[in-house]
């Protein structure tokens, strides 16, 4: 039977592991500022993905993208020491987009508000084309006062 609360929490010690492994472990000094975001663990609890962030260039990120590569096992190994259950799940990195997404959004945002604001400010100052009510009907000679 599937246990999806055991595979959260072993998501979440796996996230923690992970993060202390990448500091103790890598001793890279080229793998750039690298945040783990998050961590999927199917439900059999035989694999596992983990999001992470880099801060700094596209350069930074495909060097610090390559070095997690290249210490995958060692991470695994770490990883598969702390934990306490009878297989390690694998472990396959993904640089998460979901900033970069964001910062694209917040700026679409940004523009569509200045946009809505500038629609506005000439909506204030526009007059009718032609009457006021141009559906309204003409006043026919019949209409006013008979005497």
């Amino acid at each position: 039977m599937v246990d999806h609360a055991r595979a959260r929490k072993l998501a979440e010690r796996i996230k923690v592991l992970v993060a202390e492994a990448l500091e103790r472990t890598v001793k890279d000094p080229d793998l750039g500022f690298v945040t783990i975001t998050d961590v999927k663990v199917t439900p059999d609890l035989q694999h596992s993905k983990v999001f992470y962030t880099v801060w700094g260039s596209d350069e930074d990120k495909q060097r610090s993208a390559e070095i997690i590569e290249r210490n995958r096992g060692r991470i695994r190994g770490e990883v598969g020491r702390q934990l306490s259950i009878r297989l390690t799940p694998t472990v396959e990195f993904e640089l998460d987009e979901v900033q970069d997404n964001a910062a694209a959004l917040n700026e679409l945002l940004a523009e569509a508000k200045i946009r809505d604001e500038e629609l506005h400010r000439l909506a204030e100052k526009a007059k009718y084309a032609g009457e006021e009510n141009p559906y309204r009907e003409p006043k026919s000679a019949n209409d006013g006062n008979e005497d």
